[in-house]
Formats: structure tokens, sequence, C-alpha cells
């Protein structure tokens, strides 16, 4: 079988990655908020299974999509994925994976939210079904102990500096009250500092907010849209949103990381980078295994 290369579009498509950064970069300057997305989108779709695209299946023949699970609760932004790869389509037909559109756009999304800039391979074939029995035995929970977070990272093979990392994506965004409002009502969460706690009361006014509502509030109020190590000042000082940023300070196995990361951006970056790297590979679809999907939300009817 074929591996991932770098370049692997040079002579199929020579044009592609500079297509989906000029989509991604277009998107952007309209819809800030799609950087993100793609940020969390390349997190959902590498850490099920395979990097293979199955999160953008629509449930479709009687198998639930991806995005029906609770763990996808507040992903968006799929119909911009569409406008990627209509541009790929238009330029080269069936030759650019939906896979491999979701890593590229990931790597672009991330250099324009302040972050490195990560030499990605390409290659990845699109899976032919879904994986949504999969998704909550390995995307972890907000609510997870650390130790089984790690354990979720590391069966991908990213150990506790590298997961310490990619939560630093935590940086960026947002997050619905209903994520954390357990930390809120009836009694705030005694980890959770005073203010902090005061400012998300005014986010969040009720115990049962409405999902369908757009009530949010985010960890980095100093540079909300910038992946930089402010998500680790604001932890260490008790003011993350949900249980899984509190608990990175807590445990005695990711705290030095922690503070390393606070104390040094360029660290943070390098250590992110590091990491992603290893979860774009993740047990790729190569060869024959996939297929090169028309349209990312179906399996190709032939």
């Amino acid at each position: 079988k074929s591996e991932l290369q770098l370049n692997y579009y040079s002579e199929s498509c020579p044009q592609a990655e500079e297509i989906i950064k000029e989509e991604v970069t277009k998107l952007y300057q309209k819809h800030g908020n799609t950087a993100v997305s793609w940020l969390r989108l390349i997190f959902h779709d590498c850490m099920v299974k395979s990097c293979d695209a199955s999160v953008l299946l629509d449930t479709a023949n009687g198998t639930a999509s991806e995005k029906t699970s609770g763990r996808s609760f507040g992903m968006r932004n799929f119909k911009y994925i569409d406008t990627i790869k209509e541009a790929l389509e238009s330029a080269c037909p069936k030759t650019v994976s939906c896979a491999d559109t979701v890593a590229l756009s990931a790597r672009d999304g991330i250099v324009l939210l302040g972050g490195p800039r990560i030499e990605m391979k390409t290659g990845r074939m699109d899976s032919k079904e879904s994986h949504v029995a999969e998704v909550e035995e390995f995307i972890p929970n907000h609510n997870d102990s650390m130790s089984l977070v790690l354990s979720r990272f590391q069966s991908v093979g990213i150990d506790v500096e590298g997961t310490v990392a990619l939560l630093g994506a935590h940086s960026v965004g947002r997050v619905h009250c209903s994520n954390f409002v357990q930390r809120l009502y009836p009694t705030v969460d005694p980890t959770l500092n005073p203010d902090f706690a005061e400012y998300l009361k005014g986010r969040c006014p009720t115990p049962e907010p409405d999902p369908k509502k757009v009530e949010y509030a985010r960890t980095d109020l100093v540079t909300p849209m910038v992946l930089d190590n402010m998500y680790y000042k604001s932890i260490l000082s008790h003011k993350g949103l949900l249980l899984v940023d509190e608990e990175l300070v807590s445990d005695p196995t990711t705290n030095p990381f922690v503070e390393k990361m606070a104390d040094d951006n360029g660290y943070f970056l390098d250590q992110f980078a590091r990491a992603l790297l290893i979860l774009s590979e993740n047990n790729p679809l190569t060869g024959d295994q996939g297929e090169i999907r028309k349209d990312c939300h179906y399996a190709n009817r032939d």
C-alpha cells in the first residue's frame, strides 16, 4: 500500500494545497470562527479510528452520522468544507480526498490563528462508512478523569506532553454553557476562581441552558482568537471552563507541562505542532483501503 508523503498531489493536482489555502483564507476573512472549526474537525476525525473524513458522512442507509453523537455537540461550519471541496473538484475532479481536505484545512487554519505552520503529509483516502459506534470510545469527554484522557491520546501515539499541548486548542473559540454549567449550579465548584465564576454566571444565568441557543463563554478572554499559551495562564489561575482544564493543573502528571507552556509560548507551539502531526497521521487509509469521495457527505455510489 502507498504511504502518506509530502506533496502527494504534486503530479495529479499540483495546485491542490494552494487551492485549499486560498479557500481557507477567504472563509476565515468572512467567518473567523471557521479556522477554529477546522481545528476541532481534525481532532474529531483523526481520534476516531483513522484520519479518513468519516466525521463528514451524513446519516445514510440506516447508519447514523458521527455528527449525531453527543461528543460532536457544537461542531459546525461543515458546509464550508463543501466550498473547499468544490474548488478542488473544479480544478482536479476525483483527485483530492476529503480526508486530506480536513487535514490541510486545519493546518492552514492554525496559521491564521497565529499558530505554527505544520508540514503535513498527504495521500489519505476517505472512509466508506461512519464510525458512530466508536466515537465515545475514542473522543474524551470534558468530564473524564485525566488518566482516562491521557490513555485515549496514548492510544493514538500521543504522549503526556503532547496531550497537554493539544488541549491548548481550548485557547481559541468558545464553549456552550451546557458543557460547564454543572460547575456553577447549584453551588459553584470550589476549584473555580470566584471572579471567573461570576463572569460565567453572567454568561450562563440558568442551571439548564438551552442547547439550541447561543449561550457560550470563553476560557481565554485576552486573546480569544489566537492560538497561544494564554490558555495555560488562565487555567493556572483556575479560570478553565471545563473540568478537564482544571484537571490539567491539579494532576501531578500534567501540571509540570502546564507550568512550562504558560512560561514559554514557543515551547507550547512546538509541542502543539509535534502532537498535531502525530494525530494527523493516525492510521490513515491508503491505496485501495478507501476512496476519493466526490461529495464529502456521502460515500460514492459506484
